[in-house]
This record gives C-alpha cells, sequence and structure tokens, in this order.
C-alpha cells in the first residue's frame, strides 16, 4: 500500500485532524503544567475520567458528554481541596483521581455488558473516531485556544512568578481555575487519541522534549506543538502499518522525540 492510498482511507483522515487539534492543546497546556509542577493535574483528572465514562456507559449516556461536566468539576475540587483544606496540590490530585477510579470500578464491577468499551477508553483508539466526534473535538480545541490566547499574558505570569503575578493585580485564583478547566477539557478529549492510562503522557513528553532545546517560553511553546503533531502523525501511520495500538505508538514515538531532545541537549552543551 503506498502512502497516497492509505490517506484516501476516511478513518485515517478523521485521526489525523482530530489528532492534530487535540496534540496542539496538550503541548499548550502541558508546558504551563510542568513549568508549575502541576504535571500530574492531567493523570489525576483522566483517572477521574474513568469513573464518568464508567457511570455515562451504565446509564447508556455517550460517555463524553458525563465526562466533561464531572471531570470540570474534579479539577475545581481539586483547586478547592488545595485551598481550603492547606494540602499540597499533588495530595489533592491523589484524593480526586483514587475516588474517581474507586468510582469507576465499582461501577464496572456491577453492570454486565459495557467492560469491553471501558476497556477501549483506558488505551484509546483514535483509528475508530467517528465524523461527529471529529467536530466535537475541533470545536472544543477552538474554544480551548481562544481561552489561552485571551488569557495569556495572566497565565505566563502566574506561571513564572505567582506571588509578583498576584502583587500586581492578577487574581491567580482565577488563572488557577481556568488552567484546570481548561486541561480538564483537554483530559477529556485526549482519552480517545492514548486513552485514559496514556493521557498525561501527552501532556507532558512534548512538553518537556521542547525544553531541552528551546530558551525562550515562546520558543518552547512552539516547538511543544510541533513535536506533539509530529508524535500523532508518525504513531497513527506506524500503529496503521505495524498493526499495533495507536495510542501507545504515539507515547513511544513522544518519548523517542524527547531522547533524541536530551541526548543533541547533552551533545550540543
Amino acid at each position: 500500500m503506498t502512502l497516497l492510498n492509505f490517506l484516501e482511507y476516511g478513518f485515517i483522515q478523521r485521526a489525523y485532524i482530530a489528532g492534530s487539534f487535540i496534540a496542539v492543546l496538550c503541548a499548550m497546556l502541558g508546558l504551563f503544567l510542568v513549568l508549575r509542577k502541576l504535571s500530574l493535574i492531567g493523570d489525576g483528572l483522566s483517572h477521574a475520567s474513568f469513573g464518568a465514562i464508567a457511570l455515562g456507559l451504565f446509564f447508556g449516556i455517550y460517555p463524553f458528554y458525563i465526562a466533561i461536566p464531572i471531570v470540570l468539576l474534579s479539577s475545581l475540587l481539586i483547586v478547592w481541596i488545595s485551598e481550603k483544606a492547606k494540602i499540597y496540590g499533588d495530595a489533592a490530585i491523589g484524593i480526586v483521581s483514587s475516588v474517581g477510579i474507586a468510582g469507576g470500578v465499582i461501577l464496572a464491577s456491577v453492570s454486565n455488558g459495557f467492560n469491553v468499551d471501558l476497556f477501549s477508553y483506558l488505551f484509546g483508539n483514535i483509528l475508530s473516531i467517528s465524523r461527529s466526534e471529529v467536530f466535537f473535538s475541533i470545536a472544543l480545541s477552538v474554544l480551548v485556544l481562544l481561552a489561552i490566547w485571551f488569557f495569556y499574558q495572566d497565565l505566563f505570569s502566574v506561571t513564572f512568578d505567582e506571588t509578583f503575578a498576584k502583587a500586581t493585580g492578577i487574581k491567580t485564583n482565577l488563572v488557577n481555575i481556568i488552567l484546570t478547566s481548561l486541561t480538564a477539557i483537554t483530559v477529556v478529549l485526549a482519552i480517545k487519541v492514548v486513552g485514559i492510562m496514556l493521557v498525561s503522557a501527552l501532556l507532558i513528553l512534548p512538553a518537556v522534549s521542547a525544553l531541552q532545546i528551546s530558551k525562550g517560553f515562546k520558543g518552547a511553546l512552539f516547538v511543544s506543538v510541533l513535536f506533539a503533531v509530529i508524535s500523532v502523525l508518525i504513531g497513527i501511520t506506524a500503529s496503521f502499518f505495524l498493526d499495533i495500538p495507536a495510542g501507545a505508538t504515539i507515547v513511544i514515538v513522544n518519548f523517542l522525540i524527547f531522547s533524541l531532545s536530551f541526548l543533541g541537549k547533552i551533545i550540543l552543551r
């Protein structure tokens, strides 16, 4: 099969389009999260989405319609617990993620008939994405990108010096809520690409790869987006021709890019 024939498949085109949009979101938000030492929030929210998706399957509702509001609430709960309970962010993430997984396990154990569907969400299946899911992903991606563009200066300021940003009048609590909310939406979208178990990799790896070779923040942002999109396109292509899972392949490609970036940094030092 030639590459031209490969690109004629509708499911490949849908996977490329949706995967690229979601990769851009993960790369941009991932850089903010990594620099703020909040990279594990993606892992926590993905675990919370496990319970939400199980709930949707339990009631026969399209899982993402349930997952988005529940994961959004979970992100707000993480911020609220961190502030009100006076505990570190990683502890709040652990609380919310463990409750999400526990809820999903209970729903899976008391139900019959959707365990196979739930398994597909655990490891992703971008090649099975439907036309409606592509439009759904693009629409939410555009909204998140517009929000990042609108709040860019505030996000940038809080990322590098939250105390100074607060002193200059920036509402840091609101910025934190915006960042976690945007991450929640992105996590739900990324589940279709790499699955619940691997979402955090799509948020972290492009960002840390970019930081190895970039000097400025905007440069790192551009490189992170570039790496993420390349990894998705290569991962989808390789998974088709090698007959291996697309989500895991995308993550492995991301890791290879990180390894090359890290080695390049050492050699050029």
